[in-house]
């Protein structure tokens, strides 16, 4: 459009921007409503803001179809934090059903069509069916909106002053994101890589290395859970992350606290990589499942500690007015956790909501592994991500080093810089200490000859204050000292 002169325009301010972290990056699988924008399929897409993330992959509020739109609404607008990394595995073209044609009553010149329906399927003519299809663009239009696909009929054109018109279309059928679907794979015929192992692909294309594996609607399903297991001890062959599951919550799951450790034994959800979470959590009106809130709330604790994982998210504020189970068709029971309960669930290996003095906060510092392995490294949550990140950082810190001559200089040289890395953790308070060395036990004449060389890292991160008991004994004397 021709402009001469000067303008001003304002940008909505209803979505904070984000704050970024270096840790707590989710890589989150699932269906969205990529028919409303042209999205990708099996194509990881990183997105930094909201409105990023509403162009790439569209955005509906039948989260239960579309579980991809429910974490970006609570990465973005509740807990602030970017990147996240998408990954649709809805495929409009092949997932879908045929709408038989229908007369539809215009209203204001316009046919609201469910979000579902793929444009491109859209067949309009004359009411009763009658006669050639009418020409998009010319005869009427069609606008993705909110829920809806509108078709508008355009002055001019050759059905402005009916009331009524006749449509036929296809429509995405969310059904067919299936658990094979979610998990994926590398077809060795059409060499397409899909489902979760599209993880793999988002450090070469985006230069970042995601630590928290989800998939809402989708995780509580054990093939599910034991797929994202496997990609989060080993992303890329190098890098480990955690994979973020959700007990089913519904009548056949656990719907009840006391079911919950039976389901988590019987479903095998026992990996360190594993965070298990339960139950749903319910804010201003929508419904969430744990997972994708414990995810926000990583990255948020993450990032107020410069991006290190060194401290838990357990007892920090959710953004909950509520937990709750899935009673079905859209109907949520109200769950009332005491701590008591809460910490059954906590031995269990379970991490949860509760809501005791100042509003609900994430409740539990185990992975899954817990009970059966109590070894802080694995089964402590803000522990064992620490691990992660330290690997994960050293990788980045000395990768210009691989194929660099193998002298003394270069062996000081990663020696000295990892321990000034590492002390200064330990002066932030991120670990109780660390150190790194080289041992010449560890590095046998044989493996130098070929280049191998080995680094031994000592490490303690710190721990959770996980029980503060306070002793309260009556002392006589204060009555003697009070009356004398």
């Amino acid at each position: 459009m021709y402009y001469h002169g000067v303008k001003v325009s304002e940008y909505s301010a209803s979505v904070a921007t984000p704050s970024v972290t270096g840790s707590g990056i989710p890589f989150v699988v699932g269906a969205a409503p990529v028919q409303s924008v042209n999205g990708k399929v099996n194509v990881p897409v990183l997105c930094n803001t909201y409105a990023e993330a509403i162009a790439a992959l569209g955005y509906s509020d039948d989260w239960v179809s579309y579980p991809l739109c429910e974490v970006m609404y609570a990465h973005f607008k509740l807990y602030g934090m970017s990147p996240i990394v998408f990954l649709n595995v809805l495929d409009p073209a092949t997932m879908n059903n045929a709408v038989a044609a229908a007369d539809k009553t215009l209203t204001n010149k316009q046919y609201k069509l469910p979000i579902g329906a793929i444009a491109s399927t859209v067949v309009v003519k004359a009411a009763g069916g009658t006669g050639d299809a009418k020409v998009k663009d010319s005869d009427y239009s069609l606008t993705y909106s909110g829920e809806y696909l509108i078709i508008e009929v355009l002055s001019g054109g050759t059905i402005y002053s009916a009331t009524s018109i006749n449509v036929a279309y296809s429509a995405v059928d969310v059904t067919d994101v299936t658990a094979s679907i979610i998990i994926g794979g590398y077809n060795t015929e059409t060499k397409a890589t899909t489902g979760l192992e599209c993880i793999n692909q988002v450090l070469p294309m985006f230069g970042i290395v995601p630590d928290l594996i989800l998939a809402p609607g989708y995780s509580h399903n054990s093939t599910v859970a034991a797929a994202m297991a496997l990609k989060a001890s080993g992303i890329n062959g190098i890098f480990t992350a955690k994979a973020i599951i959700d007990v089913d919550c519904t009548s056949s799951g656990a719907d009840h606290y006391s079911e919950v450790a039976a389901w988590k034994a019987t479903n095998g959800i026992t990996a360190e990589n594993q965070i298990l979470c339960w139950p749903m959590v319910q804010f201003g009106g929508k419904t969430f499942h744990l997972s994708t809130h414990f995810a926000g709330l990583s990255a948020y604790v993450d990032y107020s500690n410069d991006g290190c994982p060194s401290e838990a998210p357990s007892n920090k504020a959710l953004a909950a007015d509520a937990i709750v189970t899935d009673g079905g068709s859209l109907v949520y029971n109200e769950v009332i956790l005491d701590i008591t309960s809460a910490n059954i669930l906590n031995a269990a290996g379970v991490v949860t909501a509760l809501n005791l003095l100042d509003g609900f906060r994430l409740w539990g510092n185990h992975t899954a592994c817990y009970p059966d392995t109590a070894e802080s490294k694995d089964a402590d949550i803000n522990v064992s991500r620490m691990f992660t990140y330290v690997g994960t950082q050293l990788v980045k810190k000395f990768w210009s080093k691989i194929d660099r001559p193998m002298t003394r200089l270069l062996v000081d040289s990663v020696v000295n810089e990892a321990n000034i890395w590492l002390a200064s953790l330990t002066t932030e308070g991120k670990l109780f200490g660390g150190r790194i060395e080289y041992l010449e036990a560890e590095n046998p004449i044989e493996n130098l000859i070929v280049g191998k060389v080995v680094f031994h890292i000592y490490l303690t991160p710190t721990t959770a204050a996980q029980e503060i008991d306070f002793v309260l004994e009556y002392d006589a004397s204060y009555v003697t000292s009070a009356l004398s």
